[in-house]
């Protein structure tokens, strides 16, 4: 009796200390939002410094972009060999950082249409991804096509691909999933997803996000400069009642809610680059107005080059739209209007992610941004502590 009183008040007291000390984690978890901050890195035409990368504000990195050569998945460019090796010694600095390579993208799209017509060369593209992600010892794959159903830039497009999309999808994952068995720990698989309506129409999501562990939605380029088009936000969270575009993020995250995406699969992209329009016309400081295409003299989008030179130097002239919550540039003297993404319009997204309880963001890309900046932002609100948020909070 007494041996069994001392066993029932030990039992009691490693379960009031379990207790305790599940509860402090739980605490600790809420007080961390703890969302995924996926950064796309392209480096087309030399070998990476990861010394520059802070890997410490990363959960993922998307390296940008392999390619599929004869039915097979490949390196995209001459350094992608050394490249991946140097991105897997970021892990050093943050052992939970995962690296995936992104297939095709807005340029090597061009593909996948037929290879996802036919199971044979479905099955030669799987076994060539399999050895792939083996290789160079990656987290996973981020398949960007761009676009199941629709030409994109100006690639083979079939009605059938939304379905023949989820077939690829399904056998990537099944590979992956043995795979996973050999490198013992998860590998990932994610899609790069059109943040716009059409798009979502001729997807399959419903399907696909069974085989995914997130869909990035490319929120932004909703209002592209060319002659004769009309000026506006490229990615703002909501739509202004003056944008014909109608497009927005809000639009697109609740489009692919719609048709049964989770939330916790969804991540928000958002872009670390402006659009440029040119002669514009004078009225509403530019915004929502008649403008044309730029040229690159200004030296080009990347908020690198924004706050770098132009914002609010030589003449320019920050702006803000409080229903879109986006900035814009706007310089009289020029007629030139840019519309981009700042600190403050990424705080309002963070807030949005959280709200709406989505996986986290992703953005277009990383060389784009100006001494971390707009990384900082996301960081701050994303992944921070509460507490230290809140000391900090713009």
């Amino acid at each position: 009796m007494f041996t069994r009183t001392i066993f029932s008040l030990f039992s009691i007291t490693v379960l009031l200390l379990c207790s305790y000390s599940s509860n402090a984690t739980d605490s600790s978890q809420q007080d961390k939002p703890g969302k995924v901050i996926i950064g796309y890195i392209f480096s087309p035409d030399a070998p990476l410094d990861t010394d520059l990368i802070a890997a410490e504000k990363l959960t993922h990195i998307n390296y940008a972009f392999s390619r599929i050569e004869e039915g097979k998945l490949t390196e995209g460019f001459e350094s992608d060999e050394q490249n991946y090796r140097q991105l897997q010694r970021l892990k050093a600095r943050n052992p939970d950082l995962k690296i995936l390579s992104s297939v095709g993208g807005w340029t090597w799209s061009d593909t996948f249409s037929d290879l996802a017509a036919e199971q044979e060369s479905v099955q030669r593209f799987v076994q060539s991804a399999v050895e792939f992600v083996r290789r160079h010892q990656l987290d996973g794959l981020d398949i960007d096509w761009e676009y199941p159903g629709l030409p994109g830039a100006g690639n083979p497009f079939r009605a059938e691909d939304g379905q023949n999309f989820t077939f690829l999808l399904a056998q990537l994952r099944q590979a992956l999933d043995k795979l996973e068995q050999k490198m013992n720990r998860p590998l990932l698989l994610t899609i790069a997803s059109g943040g716009f309506g059409k798009y979502v129409e001729k997807a399959k999501l419903q399907d696909w996000h069974k085989y995914l562990d997130y869909i990035n939605i490319m929120a932004y380029d909703y209002n592209f400069p060319a002659d004769g088009a009309i000026t506006g936000h490229h990615a703002g969270l909501y739509s202004h009642p003056m944008d014909s575009s109608r497009n927005s993020a809000d639009n697109a995250v609740q489009q692919h809610l719609s048709v049964g995406v989770p939330a916790a699969k969804l991540v928000l992209g958002v872009p670390f680059y402006g659009r440029i329009w040119m002669q514009v016309n004078n009225d509403n400081h530019g915004m929502f107005q008649p403008g044309n295409a730029s040229t690159l003299e200004l030296g080009g989008g990347s908020y690198k080059n924004l706050r770098s030179q132009l914002t609010e130097k030589q003449g320019f002239v920050r702006h803000w739209d409080d229903v879109a919550k986006a900035p814009w540039l706007w310089h009289k003297g020029k007629k030139i209007l840019i519309s981009y993404e700042d600190p403050e319009s990424l705080r309002h997204k963070s807030q949005y992610i959280l709200q709406q309880n989505l996986a986290g963001v992703m953005f277009w890309q990383y060389h784009s941004d100006y001494q971390n900046t707009l990384l900082d932002s996301l960081y701050q609100h994303l992944r921070r502590p509460a507490t230290v948020r809140a000391k900090t909070s713009d």
